[in-house]
């Protein structure tokens, strides 16, 4: 009986240190869990809410964190006290738990990324969409964009310059004329005159020569139409002998069938003749409209061509405004240059392809050379186109050997003025590219006509003088803007 309260003693002591141990254990988990969620911002697990390892149920039925020993305790009570193992795995979890991780432990889960396994395949990421896009591809759609959209506003501009084709060549004409005439104003303004009187003077002589070369032209046709008429039916009764004699050996019935055909189309086409008459008619009111807007147009130019183009400049943004003030007056230096080189040369062709058929005893020798002069305004084709209308007369008024010399005259003539005349004249600042010119040419024949292929060509020379100037502008403007400190440092 004297036991009793020994053991019950020690059980209660036990129990305390228990309880203390266990207040300890509470308090230093709180405490780490506020450093972590100061420190990393997510709240530790509690040390007191994992569960707690305890030792096996002893022999006498207890099964709590630990077992207390009897001071006293001997015999078979002895058993019911812990071991030291069984201590340290009762204590052991509570301690990493709470204080050995707090201290000296790894980071809390939420600071710590564990790495990818090794045998996790690398997934790379996904380029840029443009990046993917190669480099020339990329340049050709910037390129093709911007060419579009040229050419729709080419388009949308073509389809307004057809749909006011009139006026347009109208314009451009007296702008040809004004060209030719503004260096006549300049002179008489330099002598004394007034500008008013000097352009009414200028504009006055020029439509009245124009006029004169037009009237004799007429003149000529009419006085010799006659004996044109009896030449050109002498001349078909040649041509059908010689058909019929040549080694081509062609039949009179092959030759009577196809000036059958051409009657029964002639006949059969009155309608469509009839009408073409009826279109002639409109294309005379037409052309004498187109005169006497091109002198209208002409007039203004020489007396306030200065003031016009200072309200053309207004309409440019202020920023394009000083090219285009440089580039305005090299246009105008390389269409008068071109319009005044081009009068020489065709008067030059006229003369010399004239005197020829006059020798060669050609009739209509005088029209002829002024159709040459006028056809030389529109190049490369305008000479073919004379000089072909020449031989055929010939051909067709003589004989073959006539059409043979006046061909040899005609050719000798214009490469005489290809090599020589138009290089010397016409000078570098207004040379095009023979390709450029057959294109140009054909594409205004195309848009408007004979008018469309006489102003053609100085539209090109001209826009070729802007382009290079506006070129070289830029350029010099770029290296004016560089400032010292960018300039690269001088070489040894």
């Amino acid at each position: 009986m004297s036991r009793l309260p020994r053991w019950v003693g020690g059980v209660g002591a036990g129990l305390t240190r228990l309880a203390r141990r266990l207040e300890e254990r509470s308090a230093e988990a709180a405490g780490a869990g506020a450093s972590g969620a100061a420190g990393a911002g997510a709240p530790e697990p509690d040390a007191a809410a994992e569960p707690v390892r305890t030792s096996p149920p002893n022999r006498s039925g207890w099964s709590g964190a630990a077992s207390v020993p009897d001071p006293g305790a001997a015999g078979g009570l002895s058993s019911a006290a812990p071991s030291a193992g069984d201590s340290a795995s009762a204590s052991g979890p509570a301690d990493d738990a709470a204080g050995g991780r707090a201290h000296s432990g790894p980071p809390a889960a939420g600071d710590h990324v564990p790495p990818p396994p090794g045998y996790a395949p690398a997934v790379p990421a996904r380029p840029d969409p443009v990046a993917a896009v190669p480099w020339g591809v990329r340049v050709a759609a910037e390129v093709a964009w911007r060419l579009l959209i040229l050419a729709g506003t080419l388009w949308v501009l073509m389809r307004v310059i057809s749909a006011v084709r009139l006026v347009v060549l109208s314009f451009v004409v007296g702008l040809l004329i004004t060209a030719l005439l503004q260096p006549t104003v300049a002179w008489l303004k330099r002598r004394g005159v007034p500008r008013g009187l000097a352009t009414v003077m200028t504009f006055i002589s020029g439509f009245v020569v124009m006029g004169l070369v037009g009237w004799f032209v007429v003149w000529q046709v009419t006085d010799n139409l006659d004996d044109l008429s009896g030449q050109v039916q002498q001349g078909i009764k040649d041509l059908k002998h010689w058909l019929l004699t040549s080694p081509f050996h062609v039949t009179e019935k092959q030759i009577n069938n196809i000036a059958d055909n051409l009657s029964t189309a002639i006949g059969a086409n009155t309608k469509d003749i009839t009408s073409a008459g009826i279109e002639g008619v409109q294309v005379i009111l037409e052309v004498l409209t187109g005169i006497l807007l091109a002198m209208f147009s002409t007039l203004f130019l020489l007396y306030d061509g200065p003031r016009i183009w200072e309200w053309l400049l207004k309409l440019f943004p202020a920023a394009a405004r000083e090219g285009v003030a440089g580039a305005g007056p090299r246009a105008w230096a390389t269409l008068t240059a071109y319009v005044r080189g081009t009068v020489i040369v065709a008067l030059i062709d006229a003369i010399f392809i004239g005197i020829g058929l006059f020798f060669l005893n050609v009739p209509l020798a005088v029209p002829l050379a002024v159709f040459i002069f006028l056809f030389a305004f529109v190049p490369l084709v305008g000479a073919v186109v004379s000089g072909a209308l020449a031989v055929v007369v010939a051909l067709v008024t003589k004989d073959v050997f006539t059409a043979l010399m006046v061909l040899i005259v005609v050719l000798a003539v214009q490469q005489i003025e290809g090599h020589v005349l138009q290089p010397f004249i016409l000078g570098r600042a207004v040379r095009v590219h023979p390709l450029a010119v057959v294109l140009s040419v054909v594409a205004g024949s195309l848009i408007a006509g004979i008018g469309g292929a006489v102003v053609a060509v100085p539209l090109v020379a001209v826009t070729n003088t802007v382009v290079g100037y506006l070129r070289a502008y830029a350029r010099d403007k770029a290296v004016a803007s560089i400032t010292p400190q960018d300039e690269p440092p001088p070489g040894p």
